[in-house]
């Protein structure tokens, strides 16, 4: 039996080919099926940044087989958190949402040596981000 995810968490940057990949690869592999994760770009890349997929494995989690995807108004409308990073206003706002924007260079066209700092960065954040979703969950029982 699956068990009912706690939340669902949506990650936006502008071409879901870094940050939002990684956060969501870190949120899967740390959550695991206590939270739905999804990212998403405001302008997808075609590929997620190599140096990202190379960073993240170095700490053992595969973005390898991840693409980035555009971000629609039914994702966010799905969604109880949503993290943005750096998408600015391209973001569509429903009530009731938890909205968070995470301020964090952009790995573009960075190599493995500076997204690393990047990467670790984003795994702080997602470990409070569980730690929050835990704290605001019912109580079982």
């Amino acid at each position: 039996m699956t068990a009912t995810p706690l939340a669902s968490v949506l990650f936006v940057c502008v071409h879901n080919a870094g940050r939002s990949q990684m956060a969501a690869g870190f949120l899967a592999h740390l959550a695991g099926d206590r939270v739905e994760v999804r990212s998403a770009g405001s302008a997808p890349g075609r590929e997620v940044n190599p140096a990202a997929v190379a960073a993240m494995a170095e700490v053992g989690v595969d973005l390898s087989a991840q693409r980035p995807k555009l971000l629609t108004a039914e994702a966010v409308q799905a969604s109880d958190y949503v993290i943005t990073m750096g998408c600015g206003d391209a973001c569509p706002f429903f009530p009731g949402r938890h909205y968070r924007d995470w301020p964090l260079d952009d790995p573009a066209g960075q190599g493995v040596e500076a997204v690393r700092p990047i990467r670790d960065a984003i795994r702080a954040r997602v470990e409070a981000l569980i730690a929050e979703i835990d704290a605001a969950a019912p109580s079982a029982g």
